[in-house]
């Protein structure tokens, strides 16, 4: 897995801020269509909402990710019109693949924990 230095800015931003809850569930919905409702449906049927799914898909994801996860995202990202939300999908359709990894998690960069307060997460939202 690479480490923080090592990643493009925008990887770093889509794993940091999306691992937020708030953040998150308003990047969802701005991808919007098929996936976001199929995605928040998968979310309610584990009850959970789509924004605490995908933070927590987020932050496995770059618990667990192997290189070549990074690189998916990176390529996912390059180019792209939005290419947080595009990074932000990527993660998700790979996520739940990385859920059911029993493996121990990988030695190197991780996410930081989500704040317990969202204070002014909406901020970011924009």
């Amino acid at each position: 897995m690479p480490v923080a230095g090592g990643l493009p800015m925008i990887v770093r931003e889509i794993v940091l801020t999306c691992s937020n809850p708030h953040v998150a569930r308003a990047a969802v919905a701005s991808i919007g269509g098929d996936f976001a409702r199929a995605f928040s449906r998968d979310a309610a049927s584990r009850n959970l909402s789509s924004g605490l799914l995908a933070s927590h898909l987020v932050r496995h994801f770059a618990k667990r990710a192997a290189d070549a996860d990074w690189e998916g995202l990176d390529e996912a990202t390059r180019g792209a019109d939005q290419p947080i939300l595009s990074g932000l999908r990527y993660i998700l359709d790979r996520g739940l693949e990385l859920a059911d990894d029993d493996s121990p998690p990988r030695e190197g960069w991780t996410s930081p924990r989500p704040p317990l307060s969202c204070g002014e997460a909406w901020r970011n939202c924009a």
